[in-house]
């Protein structure tokens, strides 16, 4: 039903044949030989009265210049609507039009906005950039008839049926809500698909890119019983957030098209990490390859604890711990990287607390850290921290401040003197980034992001780096990170508040906020783990730069009912399970993770660091679907269904290495106790 992605998006190459029948925005091969780069005739298009025709990948795209909708005319002659023309007060009557050496610019000098509009390796780049604060609220998606599913990069990714009845429903949550694309997304972009089933030859779809993602937002509406997406824009000077850049690249409609087409726009200038190099630069960091991760407590901390995991035949392992009273010690870290595992403490340099009641050791300071380094409004108030507590800590504050005092050195320092080989910097990469109005050192949100990059990129340097649900923009200085794997709904932060049912911070080796088995109420496991609307769109920009793990308070066993699910997609998607584990768990669950990380271990090991180059679902319910890794490395194929698929039996998910003889099975059913049978 669908097709693979082609090899220009995987960074591999490939010939003009191989991508003929993959997605139509095979970007990094095709701009150049369609001419749509370049000074030449061709490349810039021609203009009609209003109307700015340019070439693009696949078609021709045409830019209203009174209006800036967008509609576009594929090479089988399709016509789509893109966009349709700002909404709001609109923009004002255009000023004149100037031709340019790809494409135009103009302006709408009502709103102070000047445009240019031009051909970007096979996409439609436009720019806008404002005189004065205000807003646009454009590109308006989802309007041309034909749109049938959005593609969202909420955790690890969705791809909704427009029509689909939950999601347009307020049990979902999404429709009418907007989401920040620079803190709430995973990746900054969306797309749709025209048409039938994405992917299919003849297929349609486009994929949305807001490189200027800061100050961008998405809201989501429901028109006439469909799925809507508009984009709006903050120019805000102060902000640094004058420009918005946004991409219009047609694709073959397939699910992670976006994804791919923005993995290619990462790889075309230099942005996209790689693992394999990470591991050349740190050889440590191969130890992520096959392993599963774990935050540990009580006896599961000590050496006698990883003696289980290792008699049990688990060979790799990423372990974690809390920075609070009883960490691993030294003994328990050698004996930890002599089974072959991973160790790091839990680490934050964005809270501060006052020394003498500090809450955690983490958000104590020396000195005049706190309340020096506190992120200040523009009213002169500090930032408030996590929780309520303290206040959050400038990443511009530490930054001038290093060369001399070395804080962050020390508490590093201090952090691994028992042995450990990785960190886990919370907070760091994912979108929650601060204005500073504190005197000294006054940043914007891309400063804040920019002194966050430099901080993990020396870390990362000696230490195995992973961080909180990471944004794209430090792929390049991580080695994993926990949290992209989940597509968050906003109910579940209502039920971690809820601590009667959710669980609290007690008792102190096995806090209940991890351990406790909570059910998910049934919107909120549709939203969030119903297969038919998961696409991995994160996967299909990232695979093969990081390793990307579910959130820590969202345990393997904290979701009993999910586990089979949650399990299929791992193996689906190449992607590690993600555990809490004390004395008691490691006795009971134990020898259930073994099974489950010998399985996973030598499809990671082969393919951990390839791209992810197809998804597919190969029946029309969409609960068999099917990954491809490199040029055939790893194939996998999951049944979440419950009758069985060319052989395949519903609730099994099936993987092929390139070198096997046969493939590997694996079915792992939940009984009644949250226990897995396999």
């Amino acid at each position: 039903m669908t097709s693979d992605l082609p090899k220009s998006l995987t960074g591999k190459g490939g010939s003009r044949s191989a991508t003929t029948r993959a997605l139509a925005l095979s970007l990094a091969l095709a701009a150049t030989a369609l001419g749509v780069t370049g000074c030449d005739s061709a490349a810039a298009g021609t203009l009609k009265g209003s109307r700015l025709e340019l070439p693009v990948a696949g078609g021709t795209a045409v830019v209203d210049t009174d209006s800036l909708a967008v509609s576009a005319r594929t090479g089988d002659g399709r016509l789509l609507l893109l966009s349709e023309a700002a909404a709001g007060d609109g923009l004002g009557r255009p000023g004149p039009v100037t031709r340019t050496a790809d494409g135009a610019r103009w302006s709408y000098p009502a709103k102070g906005l000047s445009v240019t509009a031009g051909t970007d390796h096979g996409r439609l780049r436009i720019r806008l950039r404002s005189d004065r604060d205000g807003s646009v609220n454009w590109p308006v998606t989802g309007t041309d008839r034909t749109a049938s599913a959005v593609q969202l990069p909420r955790g690890e990714g969705l791809d909704i049926p427009v029509r689909d009845a939950f999601w347009n429903s307020s049990k979902a949550g999404l429709a009418g809500s907007t989401v920040d694309v620079g803190a709430d997304l995973a990746l900054p972009l969306w797309g749709y698909t025209m048409g039938g089933a994405g992917g299919s030859r003849g297929g349609h779809g486009v994929s949305y890119l807001t490189p200027t993602d800061l100050g961008t937002s998405l809201r989501f509406s429901s028109a006439g019983g469909r799925l809507r997406a508009t984009a709006a824009h903050a120019f805000d000077a102060g902000e640094g957030t004058r420009d918005y850049d946004v991409t219009f690249a047609l694709t073959d409609g397939n699910p992670v098209a976006p994804a791919a087409d923005y993995r290619a726009y990462l790889s075309q200038r230099g942005r996209l990490g790689s693992l394999r190099e990470k591991i050349r630069k740190n050889p440590a960091n191969a130890e992520l390859l096959g392993a599963f991760h774990a935050y540990v407590w009580g006896d599961a901390r000590t050496a006698a604890g990883i003696g289980k995991l290792r008699q049990l035949g688990v060979d790799r392992m990423w372990l974690g711990y809390d920075a609070g009273p009883g960490p691993m010690d030294a003994t328990a870290v050698r004996a930890a990287k002599k089974a072959g595992y991973l160790v790091g403490p839990y680490d934050s340099f964005a809270n501060g607390q006052d020394p003498k009641t500090a809450d955690s050791p983490t958000s104590a300071w020396p000195g005049r850290v706190y309340p020096d380094f506190c992120v200040r409004k523009a009213d002169g108030t500090p930032e408030t921290g996590f929780g309520g507590r303290g206040c959050y800590l400038s990443s511009r504050a530490f930054e001038k401040a290093e060369p001399g005092k070395r804080y962050l050195a020390d508490r590093t320092r201090t952090m691994v003197a028992n042995g450990a080989d990785s960190y886990f910097l919370d907070v760091d990469a994912t979108g929650e980034l601060f204005r500073d109005h504190g005197a000294g050192h006054e940043m914007t949100k891309a400063d804040d992001r920019k002194y966050r990059l430099a901080r993990m990129e020396r870390l990362s340097q000696h230490l195995v780096l992973g961080s909180e649900s990471a944004q794209p923009w430090a792929n390049r200085v991580l080695a994993f990170d926990h949290g992209s794997g989940t597509p968050v709904a906003d109910g579940l932060w209502k039920l971690e508040r809820d601590k009667q049912t959710w669980g609290g911070y007690y008792p102190q080796n096995a806090p209940r906020t991890f351990f406790k088995p909570v059910r998910l109420p049934a919107d909120l496991a549709t939203a969030m783990y119903d297969p038919k609307y998961r696409a991995p769109l994160y996967e299909t920009a990232l695979h093969g730069s990081l390793v990307n793990a579910e959130r820590w308070e969202l345990s393997y066993e904290k979701l009993p009912e999910q586990k089979s699910t949650r399990a299929l997609l791992a193996m689906l998607y190449n992607t590690p399970l993600n555990y809490v584990l004390d004395g008691p768990t490691l006795t009971k669950n134990g020898p259930e993770l073994a099974t489950l990380q010998k399985y996973f271990a030598p499809l990671h090991r082969a393919a951990g660091t390839e791209p992810m180059t197809s998804f597919r679902r190969l029946t029309d319910d969409r609960t068999v679907q099917r990954t491809v890794f490199g040029h055939g490395t790893l194939t996998v194929t999951a049944n979440f269904g419950s009758t069985a698929h060319d052989g395949l039996p519903g609730g099994c998910v099936e993987a092929r290495l390139r070198t096997d003889s046969a493939p590997r099975r694996l079915c792992p059913t939940a009984g009644p106790d949250g226990r897995l049978r396999f």
